[in-house]
């Protein structure tokens, strides 16, 4: 990785702060917390150096934006709200799912994301 700069240092802190998958533009929001002058460039140039380095991982979601996550961290799914398209982590798995793959056929990974309402666009408290 490049030499850590207080524009890099403010990205990865709000990476590491978020603790969810941050598109660029939520990327450059939350670091701007910390640094107001970061240009929207220096965090898609960060971010680019940041997954070439292998420390940040390109989260894929069908018909959604890219977002990126801390790479490294155990498997998990992911939750996406469909109305304010913000993307939250799902630890656990589903027990036999690698059963689910035709008759013959070996699994070598899989992802699954839920789709739905997060806690604030469905309203606050219980329904």
């Amino acid at each position: 990785m490049e030499r850590q700069t207080r524009q890099r240092e403010a990205i990865c802190a709000a990476i590491e702060s978020c603790d969810r998958p941050l598109s660029p533009a939520e990327l450059c929001e939350a670091a701007r917390r910390r640094l107001p002058s970061l240009g929207v460039a220096t965090v898609y140039r960060a971010i680019r150096e940041l997954v070439a380095s292998g420390w940040l991982r390109i989260v894929e979601i069908p018909g959604a934006a890219a977002r990126y996550e801390r790479a490294g961290k155990p498997h998990h799914h992911h939750f996406l709200c469909r109305i304010c398209n913000a993307l939250w982590e799902v630890s656990g798995c589903l027990r036999g799912v690698d059963a689910l793959a035709p008759a013959g056929f070996v699994t070598e990974g899989h992802d699954i994301t839920l789709y739905g309402l997060c806690h604030d666009c469905r309203g606050a408290g219980p329904k």
